[in-house]
């Protein structure tokens, strides 16, 4: 905490700048915070997150703020936007991440498992994972996918092809 401390010290002896985002805790929101910095139960981001809104709400600027967490100062000034425009439990929670969007439907999913368990073309002994996303590409289910995309989806169903 020796880093926190000298970052309160050099704050004190200089002149605080206007924030847009004011922090302004009231003793049950800091009592909150403080619990939660002192249990150690808390995921890291959480923690993290606690921590920033009980430097902001003593006054220090972002910067500063970011240089004591070891954090960005987008991420200070973040956390400190969610505080003001949605509470507490917002700006210590996660927001969602939904990630891309899926591939394959259940319907295509399962048609490419039959496929799979399906006899080969001519020619070949079994299927290959290229083959079946040419295949799929082929009679029009998808307008692309790759063999990767095709090998999650079997693994995902723990098919053995043989």
């Amino acid at each position: 905490m020796g880093k926190l401390l000298s970052v309160l010290v050099a704050h004190r002896a200089g002149v605080v700048g206007m924030k847009k985002y004011v922090v302004d805790l009231s003793e049950e929101e800091r009592e909150h915070l403080e619990a939660i910095t002192t249990k150690g139960t808390s995921k890291a981001r959480r923690l993290r997150r606690a921590n920033i809104l009980l430097l902001a709400d003593e006054g220090l600027l972002d910067k500063e703020i970011a240089w004591a967490m070891n954090a960005a100062v987008t991420t200070v000034e973040r956390t400190r936007k969610r505080f003001v425009e949605e509470g507490l439990e917002a700006a210590l929670s996660e927001r969602s991440r939904p990630g891309a969007r899926r591939k394959l439907d259940g319907h295509q999913e399962a048609y490419l498992v039959a496929l799979a368990c399906s006899d080969p073309p001519e020619g070949k002994k079994r299927w290959s994972l290229q083959l079946l996303a040419d295949r799929l590409v082929e009679i029009g289910m998808v307008e692309e996918i790759s063999d990767e995309t095709v090998r999650r989806t079997l693994k995902k169903g723990t098919l053995n092809r043989g």
